[in-house]
This record gives structure tokens, sequence and C-alpha cells, in this order.
């Protein structure tokens, strides 16, 4: 298979993933040092997937990869959602990352759909974002 740094799924989890242990890492208070870790990892778990599944064989190994960085970019969402919740993260934050998280996993369905590895769901919910007057 080509190279994972010409798609642009790619490019978007990694810029998530960038930005996510950015502010992740702004978490200094001990009771949030686990929850900062939860972040930093599945935001890194999305494009490692990619790419892992990028080197496969066949589309069917690629989609099952894609699948895995799918789930990881919804517990990301919920951690997001969390760590604002419980005053980790600043809701301009959480909100920022929510918006990538989710284009991500948008553009993660339409792969999985163009390579016919349905992902097994309806696009991904916006149910954790504020509505921006809030």
């Amino acid at each position: 298979m080509s190279d994972f740094k010409k798609l642009h799924v790619w490019r978007k989890a990694h810029a998530l993933a960038l930005h996510a242990y950015r502010v992740a890492t702004g978490m200094r208070r001990s009771q949030d040092l686990s929850l900062r870790g939860q972040i930093i990892r599945a935001a890194m778990s999305i494009p490692a997937n990619i790419v892992e599944g990028r080197r496969q064989e066949s589309e069917k190994e690629f989609a099952r990869f894609l699948r895995i960085a799918l789930n990881s970019g919804c517990e990301l969402e919920y951690h997001l959602i969390l760590a604002r919740d419980v005053g980790a993260m600043s809701d301009s934050d959480s909100e920022s990352l929510l918006r990538e998280c989710i284009e991500v996993r948008k553009m993660l369905h339409g792969l999985l759909n163009k390579l016919g590895g349905r992902p097994g769901s309806a696009q991904p919910q916006t149910a954790g974002m504020k509505a921006p007057s809030e």
C-alpha cells in the first residue's frame, strides 16, 4: 500500500494528536494525571492505527485498522467531554479538540465506506458538544 503521509485523514489525525498532546500536557492537577494519559494515548492511537493499517497487504486489513482508529476517536471524544466536565480542561480547548475529533471520525467513516469496510454505525454524533451560545 502507498505512503500513509499522503492520506488526508492521517494528516488531520496527526494534527489532532499534536493538539491533544499540547492541551493535555497542560493538565497539571494530580487528580488529572490519569485522564491526561488517557487523552494522549487515545489521540496518538488514531494516526498510529492509520499508519499500521496502511502497511497491510489487503484493503480488508486496512479497514480493520481504520475501525480501531475510529474506536480510539470515540474513546478520545469521551475523555475530552470528561476533562471538560470535571474542570481539567477549558471549554474552549475541549470544544476545539472535539470539533477536530469529530471531523477525523467522519473522515474515517468515509474512508471505511469507500473501502467497503463499513464501520457498523451511522455518522459520528455530536451529542457531547455544547451549543456555541452556552
